[in-house]
């Protein structure tokens, strides 16, 4: 789950991370209202959409007086802003962050996320703040420092201090910036992220270490701890299609193919879609019946994947162990019917009652192609589309 600047700002003033003071908004009579209660005479108009490189797409922009908040307020609120991380597609901005100026000596990177090859929890941090970390990582790696946590002691001020005098924070400021680090670190232990990131973390001409953005990802399997965490969900930034399966327990994620995809097993699925990348073609969507599919399971899974109008064929992949391939296939001849089915659709099973399932397939009277291999199957459905 991920959330938007704002509110991933909250989380850290929660834990004692200094942040710009700002206020979120939903209209132009807000954002001015809100650059008025800030006062001051500067202020930042950003898009809050759940993706980076917002300025580098307009969406965010300097007002040096309340007519220029009025004016950038109105052309950010509702734009369709593409980033590199929406897709061409872009991202429609529904909401506004109103904050004030900051005073940017120096912009740093710093990021709490799991390191699965050591199994501890890493803090990264870069001197090359404000720029994507990837682009970093590819071009000049060494400006990227890490340590890794032993989360049965937590982050030590040495790690802390190796950090900060490896991207170069002046001795005065270090204090704050360890501090920052050791916070950011119990931040992410504690509200079960997967990722917390300040991208900028910026040394104010002060002296002050501040939080310039936000970017969270949470553990969905930890979300039932955080319901507070669960009330910042915003369904405009995510998936229609997603949300709709979410609610039939599917797992579903859109991909950009023409080729739809219903197996029973994440690592089939990924194993389905490898496949039919591997015969020529691309999969429209990764998704997993999981197994305890039934009849109406299967249904759902038929219409959402039909929503997507890229979608020019289905191939269903079943490996009946504990879901039986009768049952599937039950599901598949009600589906195909109750959709009224127009594209092929090719079904592999293997398993469980496999024999019954295919006499179930063969006696529906469903131009249904079979298949025994996953080979045979991604063939056949590829040949079928073109």
């Amino acid at each position: 789950m991920k959330i938007h600047e704002y509110q991933g700002k909250e989380i850290l003033r929660k834990f004692g991370v200094a942040t710009p003071r700002g206020i979120p908004c939903f209209t132009v009579d807000e954002a001015v209202k809100a650059a008025e209660t800030l006062g001051g005479n500067i202020w930042v108009v950003k898009a809050q959409i759940h993706a980076g490189g917002r300025g580098k797409g307009g969406g965010v922009k300097l007002a040096r007086s309340l007519d220029e908040v009025r004016a950038n307020a109105s052309a950010i609120l509702g734009m369709q802003l593409k980033t590199h991380q929406t897709g061409p597609e872009g991202q429609k901005v529904r909401r506004l962050l109103i904050e004030d100026g900051a005073d940017i000596k120096k912009e740093y990177y710093v990021a709490a996320l799991t390191d699965r090859a050591t199994q501890k929890v890493a803090l990264m941090a870069s001197s090359e703040g404000g720029m994507d970390i990837e682009e970093v990582a590819h071009k000049t790696p060494e400006k990227i420092i890490k340590v890794f946590v032993d989360p049965l002691v937590g982050l030590t001020d040495a790690q802390a201090k190796e950090l900060a005098d490896g991207i170069g924070v002046p001795a005065a400021s270090q204090p704050q910036a360890i501090d920052t680090f050791k916070k950011l670190y119990t931040c992410y232990m504690e509200t079960d992220a997967s990722l917390a990131e300040i991208n900028p973390l910026i040394l104010e001409g002060n002296g002050n270490i501040k939080a310039l953005d936000a970017k969270f990802n949470f553990d969905a399997n930890a979300l039932y701890r955080h319901p507070e965490i669960v009330a910042y969900r915003d369904l405009d930034e995510e998936d229609a299609d997603e949300i709709e399966a979410s609610k039939f327990d599917l797992a579903y994620i859109s991909l950009d193919g023409n080729i739809g995809c219903l197996v029973n097993g994440a690592g089939l699925a990924m194993a389905t879609m490898d496949t039919i990348k591997l015969f020529g073609a691309e999969p429209a969507n990764f998704l997993d019946v999981g197994g305890g599919a039934t009849t109406e399971k299967v249904t759902e899974a038929f219409k959402i994947m039909l929503k997507n109008t890229k979608v020019k064929g289905i191939l269903v992949n079943i490996f009946g162990g504990i879901m039986k391939c009768d049952t599937i296939a039950t599901g598949v001849v009600a589906a195909a019917r109750e959709t009224h089915l127009a594209v092929p659709l090719v079904v592999r099973m293997k398993g469980t009652n496999e024999d019954l399932g295919k006499k179930i397939l063969a006696e529906s009277g469903l131009p249904i192609i079979a298949a025994d291999t996953m080979a045979e199957a991604a063939t056949k459905i590829v040949a079928a589309v073109k």
